[in-house]
């Protein structure tokens, strides 16, 4: 693993991210792991000479382990349950919202490395680049200290979501939500569709709206087509009653 030579000179950064893997209780081995995890790509965009890597090609690894890991523990906690049933449990143990919950409460937002303005419009708080880094993180504790300590990780911090999930009713995704809702209550089904998408390949927008017929009950922008409609579901559904009696007459 490389790291930019920038980073690896960066004493007190180097010392933060020793003191991030102490408060999660990794004894970590090669911290240029743990460095390049936490690099957003807004930091390379704008300080190449600083670093030319960021965490999206972690994020490439990370579901292979993080799969596997909640595959094997729900077989073998959940007996009885059907294929099916484990596919959508963990599904939402793995679903970018509930990494950004798991972001918060380990501290990611305070180590993430942004470049300033990024910093300064809020992206520490992003759920989908909180998520995101969570991912690069698990892989990068594959990579320096294998499986073994990976699967910890996720038992401890991801895993251990389920009590909340199966408690709240949190299995379904937000469209699956909306849609059974619809369906069952006012006969419609929920289409999306997208407004528009501004800025560069590598930094778009998208706005999108969630419709009933033709009516739209929801708006919603976002860095990914699929998580705006997600969000977009999920604020429709949250709302529903001030937008339901609309179409009952």
């Amino acid at each position: 693993m490389v790291v930019s030579k920038g980073l690896y000179e960066d004493e007190r950064l180097i010392e933060k991210v020793w003191g991030f893997l102490k408060e999660l209780w990794i004894e970590a081995k090669n911290i240029n792991y743990y460095l390049l995890s936490l690099v957003h790509r807004s930091f390379v965009n704008e300080k190449a000479d600083v670093s030319n890597q960021h965490n999206e090609r972690l994020e490439f690894l990370w579901d292979a382990v993080l799969e596997l890991v909640t595959t094997s523990h729900l077989y073998n906690d959940f007996p009885d349950k059907p294929e099916w049933e484990l596919t959508d449990i963990r599904s939402s143990l793995v679903r970018w919202r509930n990494l950004a919950i798991v972001a918060k409460k380990i501290n990611i937002p305070e180590y993430l490395i942004l470049w300033k303005w990024e910093d300064l419009w809020g992206w520490r708080s992003n759920d989908y680049i909180l998520a995101n880094t969570v991912e690069a993180l698990l892989w990068a504790i594959y990579l320096d200290l294998w499986y073994s300590e990976a699967e910890k990780f996720v038992i401890k911090n991801i895993y251990s979501t389920l009590d909340d999930i199966l408690k709240n009713d949190l299995i379904k995704d937000p469209k699956s939500l909306l849609q059974e809702f619809t369906q069952a209550d006012i006969w419609i089904t929920p289409s999306y569709n997208v407004l528009s998408e501004t800025g560069p390949d590598h930094d778009k927008i998208f706005i999108v709206w969630a419709y009933l017929d033709d009516k739209m009950i929801w708006e919603w922008k976002w860095s990914s087509k699929k998580k705006a409609q997600e969000d977009a579901a999920l604020n429709s559904y949250n709302t529903r009653e001030e937008w339901e009696k609309e179409f009952r007459k």
